[in-house]
């Protein structure tokens, strides 16, 4: 097969169904074999290669697979770093791949030539060079393996295209597992268990490693034996229903009276698949004076990298718990939730009125005609922030919003994908278009 047949190949044998590109010079041959399969493995034409990315990173949040992008060479690649930084930052398995000028071009300043890999350093797990057609399967393979792996996140291959052209033997393979490697240990749960037992007032706080870990009915198993309330933050808001009574939702700058409150009152956070960012934090100095803190992640980087923390366990959000619950006893806390309670009872009688036409009124009329398995877009803005306060999520992934890097645009064109196949609310900007 030649390098571009090899290229679909494996895509397919990966389990992607759906490529989101732009086709140039440096990727036609991809795109002649793209065309030859497109009963097996469909294209999904972007107006801009940001938009490309965008729509890969959104296809990889509402599905939990990986997403797929395709870009030339040059511009065409330069134009992928808005959408891979977005992916990285919010920990989103994408795969791009890029075209460049054949290998002899390689650093002669050619027509269209970027130093792909190079640009896009630091904001992917991991990024490849091909220049052996022979290499190129198992380099795909890897990227598969790569992205999906401990905490996701995009990774960029980059091929020249006289390798996309040369040809070499396909021998098609099993699908790699993604890699699991705990850090935890015995003495860090048992740990874990002391600090739980001597709480009075725990909290449990949600993030969007929770959503990606597929950890959600363990986190409501841990709030039921704890006894404690949940609070999230916004790439968390889906993994808890809001129809639960231990919701009281987003927490910091932009977060929910009550949810934020509770949490600074508490003795005990456990953290869960968050970073700390500050929007969530606020002033890191006077963070949590009064709390311990436990910060479960499979990222070690993120642990005491933002707040220090009294335990911090590496590990898969899921696993980790399953082991604490495991262990754990059951607790009821009348006391700790008399005093939550007076605090929503405050929030609801000083909370302003909004009467009439509003946003959150809309939000909350969009929120009456939809289901709960519904993907809501929303691009950044205020608007992003209505939407984390006042609509109900109740299914996980249902949430497709920039979270770390806040990039507008994101959620016009996720609204423009129509490859899942579902109805799917895009929140944005001016309000009375939404209506319209």
């Amino acid at each position: 097969m030649t390098g571009a047949q090899i290229v679909v190949e494996t895509l397919i044998e990966q389990g992607a169904d759906v490529v989101f590109g732009y086709p140039g010079g440096a990727v036609l041959n991809l795109y002649d074999e793209l065309y030859k399969n497109r009963d097996r493995i469909k294209h999904v034409l972007a107006a801009h290669e940001q938009g490309a990315a965008h729509a890969g990173d959104g296809y990889a949040r509402a599905t939990g697979k990986v997403g797929v992008v395709f870009a030339t060479s040059g511009p065409g690649a330069t134009n992928l770093v808005t959408g891979i930084a977005n992916a990285y930052l919010d920990s989103v398995p994408v795969v791009f791949i890029t075209g460049n000028v054949p290998c002899s071009l390689i650093g002669r300043d050619s027509f269209q030539e970027v130093d792909i890999t190079g640009v896009t350093l630091p904001v992917v797990k991991h990024s490849y060079f091909i220049k052996d057609v022979t290499k190129l399967a198992d380099t795909i393979r890897e990227a598969f393996q790569i992205a999906k792996s401990g905490r996701p996140g995009p990774v960029l291959i980059d091929i020249p295209k006289d390798v996309q052209i040369a040809d070499c033997e396909f021998e098609c393979k099993d699908v790699l597992p993604a890699i699991s490697k705990p850090r935890y240990n015995e003495e860090q749960i048992e740990k874990a268990l002391e600090m739980i037992k001597a709480a009075k007032k725990p909290y449990i706080f949600v993030g969007g490693g929770v959503v990606i870990s597929e950890a959600e009915k363990e986190v409501a198993l841990l709030a039921e034996k704890l006894d404690a309330p949940i609070g999230t933050s916004m790439m968390g808001l889906s993994a808890v229903p809001a129809s639960s009574h231990r919701k009281l939702g987003m927490v910091g700058m932009h977060g929910i009276y009550s949810s934020t409150v509770t949490k600074n009152r508490a003795d005990l956070v456990i953290a869960l698949g968050c970073r700390f960012s500050d929007r969530a934090t606020g002033s890191r100095n006077a963070y949590l004076p009064n709390a311990k803190i436990i910060h479960i992640d499979v990222d070690a980087a993120e642990i005491d990298k933002n707040i220090t923390t009294h335990l911090g366990v590496v590990g898969d959000v899921k696993e980790v718990l399953l082991k604490l619950l495991d262990k754990t006893d059951t607790y009821k806390r009348p006391e700790w939730w008399e005093e939550i309670n007076e605090i929503k009872a405050y929030e609801k009688a000083n909370s302003a009125k909004q009467e009439g036409f509003s946003p959150f009124k809309i939000i909350e009329e969009v929120n009456k005609f939809t289901s709960a398995d519904t993907p809501i877009a929303t691009d950044v803005g205020q608007h992003q922030m209505w939407v984390a306060q006042h609509y109900n999520f109740e299914a996980p992934k249902t949430l497709i919003t920039s979270g770390g890097l806040g990039t507008m645009g994101f959620g016009m064109v996720r609204l423009s994908v129509p490859v899942l196949q579902r109805v799917s609310v895009r929140f944005s900007l001016p309000v009375t278009a939404a209506l319209e």
